[in-house]
Protein backbone atom coordinates (compact mmCIF):
# COMPACT_ATOMS: atom_id res chain seq x y z
CA UNK A 1 0.00 0.00 0.00
CA UNK A 2 1.18 3.90 -0.69
CA UNK A 3 -0.04 6.70 0.51
CA UNK A 4 0.33 10.09 -1.06
CA UNK A 5 0.29 13.76 0.61
CA UNK A 6 0.94 16.31 -1.92
CA UNK A 7 2.16 19.86 -0.61
CA UNK A 8 3.50 23.26 -2.04
CA UNK A 9 0.85 24.79 -3.58
CA UNK A 10 -0.03 28.33 -3.34
CA UNK A 11 -0.79 31.64 -5.07
CA UNK A 12 1.63 32.60 -7.64
CA UNK A 13 1.43 35.20 -9.82
CA UNK A 14 1.50 35.08 -13.64
CA UNK A 15 4.81 34.13 -14.87
CA UNK A 16 6.05 32.58 -11.69
CA UNK A 17 7.37 29.16 -10.40
CA UNK A 18 6.27 26.73 -7.96
CA UNK A 19 7.37 23.41 -6.85
CA UNK A 20 5.10 20.67 -5.71
CA UNK A 21 5.86 18.11 -3.98
CA UNK A 22 4.05 14.54 -3.05
CA UNK A 23 5.56 12.78 -0.02
CA UNK A 24 4.87 8.36 -0.06
CA UNK A 25 4.64 6.18 2.69
CA UNK A 26 5.22 2.45 1.44
CA UNK A 27 8.15 0.44 1.48
CA UNK A 28 8.19 -0.12 -2.20
CA UNK A 29 7.79 3.25 -3.68
CA UNK A 30 10.37 3.07 -5.93
CA UNK A 31 8.67 0.01 -7.62
CA UNK A 32 6.04 2.65 -8.99
CA UNK A 33 5.65 5.11 -11.62
CA UNK A 34 4.18 8.70 -10.66
CA UNK A 35 2.21 11.35 -11.84
CA UNK A 36 0.72 14.82 -11.46
CA UNK A 37 -2.71 15.40 -12.69
CA UNK A 38 -4.59 18.76 -11.66
CA UNK A 39 -8.68 19.13 -11.58
CA UNK A 40 -10.47 22.75 -12.14
CA UNK A 41 -14.09 23.52 -11.07
CA UNK A 42 -16.20 22.64 -13.93
CA UNK A 43 -13.66 20.82 -15.40
CA UNK A 44 -12.73 17.21 -16.54
CA UNK A 45 -9.54 15.84 -14.30
CA UNK A 46 -6.51 16.37 -16.83
CA UNK A 47 -3.18 14.73 -17.08
CA UNK A 48 -0.21 16.49 -16.37
CA UNK A 49 3.11 14.66 -16.05
CA UNK A 50 4.38 10.75 -15.28
CA UNK A 51 7.88 9.56 -14.48
CA UNK A 52 8.76 5.93 -14.78
CA UNK A 53 9.63 4.25 -11.21
CA UNK A 54 13.65 4.61 -12.24
CA UNK A 55 13.10 8.42 -12.72
CA UNK A 56 14.49 7.24 -16.38
CA UNK A 57 11.86 8.40 -18.19
CA UNK A 58 9.24 11.29 -18.02
CA UNK A 59 5.88 12.48 -20.29
CA UNK A 60 4.05 15.77 -19.97
CA UNK A 61 0.96 16.96 -21.51
CA UNK A 62 1.57 19.53 -24.40
CA UNK A 63 -0.09 22.19 -22.31
CA UNK A 64 2.45 22.00 -20.09
CA UNK A 65 5.82 20.80 -22.03
CA UNK A 66 8.52 23.01 -21.75
CA UNK A 67 7.80 24.98 -18.61
CA UNK A 68 6.94 22.10 -15.76
CA UNK A 69 9.34 19.51 -15.12
CA UNK A 70 8.50 16.03 -12.95
CA UNK A 71 11.64 14.20 -10.85
CA UNK A 72 11.24 11.90 -7.67
CA UNK A 73 13.67 10.75 -5.43
CA UNK A 74 13.12 7.65 -4.27
CA UNK A 75 15.85 8.02 -1.12
CA UNK A 76 12.92 10.36 -0.03
CA UNK A 77 10.08 8.41 -0.97
CA UNK A 78 9.07 11.93 -2.77
CA UNK A 79 8.04 13.22 -6.55
CA UNK A 80 8.51 16.92 -7.30
CA UNK A 81 6.44 18.73 -10.06
CA UNK A 82 8.47 22.12 -10.96
CA UNK A 83 6.14 24.47 -12.80
CA UNK A 84 8.06 28.13 -14.52
CA UNK A 85 6.45 30.41 -16.60
CA UNK A 86 3.22 30.02 -14.82
CA UNK A 87 -0.29 31.03 -16.38
CA UNK A 88 -3.61 31.28 -15.21
CA UNK A 89 -5.35 28.19 -17.16
CA UNK A 90 -2.56 26.40 -14.48
CA UNK A 91 -5.48 26.87 -11.90
CA UNK A 92 -6.41 23.65 -10.28
CA UNK A 93 -6.17 21.26 -7.56
CA UNK A 94 -3.03 19.44 -8.00
CA UNK A 95 -3.25 15.84 -7.28
CA UNK A 96 -0.31 12.94 -7.36
CA UNK A 97 -0.93 9.29 -8.45
CA UNK A 98 1.16 6.36 -8.39
CA UNK A 99 0.80 2.22 -10.05
CA UNK A 100 2.05 1.18 -13.00
CA UNK A 101 3.52 3.86 -15.72
CA UNK A 102 0.06 2.53 -18.15
CA UNK A 103 -2.00 3.09 -15.48
CA UNK A 104 -1.02 6.77 -14.41
CA UNK A 105 -1.01 7.84 -17.94
CA UNK A 106 -4.26 6.86 -18.35
CA UNK A 107 -5.44 8.72 -14.76
CA UNK A 108 -6.31 5.47 -13.34
CA UNK A 109 -4.12 5.21 -10.53
CA UNK A 110 -4.75 2.58 -7.81
CA UNK A 111 -3.33 5.16 -5.43
CA UNK A 112 -4.00 9.59 -5.31
CA UNK A 113 -3.30 11.79 -2.97
CA UNK A 114 -5.61 14.40 -1.68
CA UNK A 115 -4.72 17.19 -3.72
CA UNK A 116 -3.06 20.92 -3.16
CA UNK A 117 -4.33 24.16 -4.40
CA UNK A 118 -2.34 25.99 -7.23
CA UNK A 119 -3.74 29.50 -7.94
CA UNK A 120 -1.90 31.24 -10.81
CA UNK A 121 -3.21 35.04 -10.71
CA UNK A 122 -2.81 37.60 -13.73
Amino acid sequence: QVQLVESGGGLVQVGGSLRLSCAASGRTFSSYAMGWFRQAPGREREFVAAITRGGGSTYFADSVKGRFTISRDNAKNTVYLQMNSLKPEDTAVYYCAADFYLKVLAGTADYWGQGTQVTVSS
